[in-house]
């Protein structure tokens, strides 16, 4: 989906269309009528505290204003953008409107939470493109919101092909289209490389996908070790064997952050906790769009030396609610070395369940703390 959540309020507030919109940040205010019956909005200037964009508008992008950003920081970006709480319940709606539009059509779908999710088109043989403008049509029927398709072999250049062309994209990367289309595009727009990794392969003179495709293996190894070279180089080549697995497969939901910067859990405690607190979000909220609760809450760290760790905690009762999962990620915390900087932090929830089998449980956390490693 195009800029999901921030779509979902223009539906809402029509007159900020064409606007610089950053959705996101705590205790921020719904808009409210003035003396005059007119709404007024907050701006991100105005805003004070330790919260982080959710998403933002594609003008307040082309500012460079980005997920995971804190507030403060987009202020100084886009200090006239207009500031708008995130409302979760509205867009599990949507995100459930969108995903039964196209199940109607293609069944065959892998849920990668609220805004996004791979389809197998194979059963429909020769006219895969057919297919995904119908796709697109129902989608916009069903919601009033646009949605951008990368049809492609697999799901690796899938993502990237759905990434050339948005808003409102439809792009096909065939085999044939690697080297003319793919190559030339950043090395970062491979779907797991990272600000740091792109930084470091610029350093060896790699900047594009063609560049990491001709790249020695043996450099690549040497600099990033054996496995993530590997699939450094079988990512720049468009190889990925991964299938399209469906919802009832699902084992677990996750989401992560690759940082621009290096983050150290003492020195840049206050920016680390308020992305934390957005990863929590964010898979609450994927995990009640899924109608499921779980188990086991982990969290994912990966260090400047590339090393990742993890660190799991199993509850007495499943849960999907973002306060419920901050605070059984800071027990996952508790356990993990804290004294060295991190390029990577993600959260996952599994061991999962359909909410209609799981019980009720009133008050699973009764206390959590906002604090990144208190």
């Amino acid at each position: 989906m195009d800029a999901f959540y921030a779509s979902v309020e223009l539906l809402r507030y029509p007159r900020l269309r064409g606007q610089p919109v950053v959705i996101g940040g705590r205790r921020v205010e719904a808009p409210v009528a003035g003396d005059d019956g007119a709404l007024q909005f907050a701006r991100v200037r105005d805003y004070r505290g330790r919260g982080v964009v959710t998403t933002a508008t594609y003008e307040a992008r082309a500012l460079g204003v980005h997920s995971g950003m804190g507030l403060m920081t987009a202020g100084r970006l886009a200090p006239d953008a207009f500031l708008l709480p995130a409302d979760f319940t509205a867009y599990r709606d949507y995100s459930a409107r969108f995903k039964r539009a196209v199940a109607a059509i293609a069944p065959q779908i892998e849920d990668r939470g609220i805004d996004e999710i791979y389809i197998d088109l194979t059963a429909f043989g020769t006219e895969p493109a057919r297919i995904a403008r119908r796709i697109k049509e129902a989608v916009h029927s069903a919601t009033g919101l646009s949605c951008s398709i990368g049809l492609a072999p697999n799901k690796l250049l899938a993502k990237i092909a759905s990434e050339l062309d948005k808003p409102d994209g439809l792009t096909v990367v065939a085999p044939a289209d690697l080297v003319a289309r793919v190559w030339p595009l950043a090395a970062a727009k491979i779907n797991g490389v990272g600000p740091k990794s792109a930084r470091r392969l610029e350093s060896l003179g790699i900047h594009t996908i063609g560049d990491l495709a001709r790249a020695d293996l043996g450099l690549l190894q040497a600099h990033f070790g054996r496995n993530y070279a590997a699939w450094l180089h079988a990512a720049a080549h468009g190889r990925d064997e991964r299938p399209v697995v469906t919802q009832a497969e699902r084992k677990s939901v996750s989401r992560e952050t690759t940082f621009e910067r290096d983050l150290h859990p003492r020195q840049d405690r206050a920016e680390l906790t308020g992305i934390l607190v957005a990863l929590c979000d964010r898979v609450a909220a994927d995990l009640q769009a899924l109608g499921l609760r779980g188990r086991t809450v982990g969290i994912k760290l990966r260090y400047e030396d590339f090393r990742t760790l993890t660190r799991d905690h199993t509850l007495r009762e499943p849960l999907n609610d973002a306060a419920g999962l901050l605070a059984a990620s800071r027990e996952c915390l508790r356990r993990a070395p804290l004294d060295r900087p991190l390029r990577l932090l993600g959260v996952r929830v599994s061991a999962l369940h359909p909410v209609a089998d799981v019980a009720e449980d009133p008050a699973p956390w009764t206390q959590h703390q906002l604090s990144f490693n208190d």
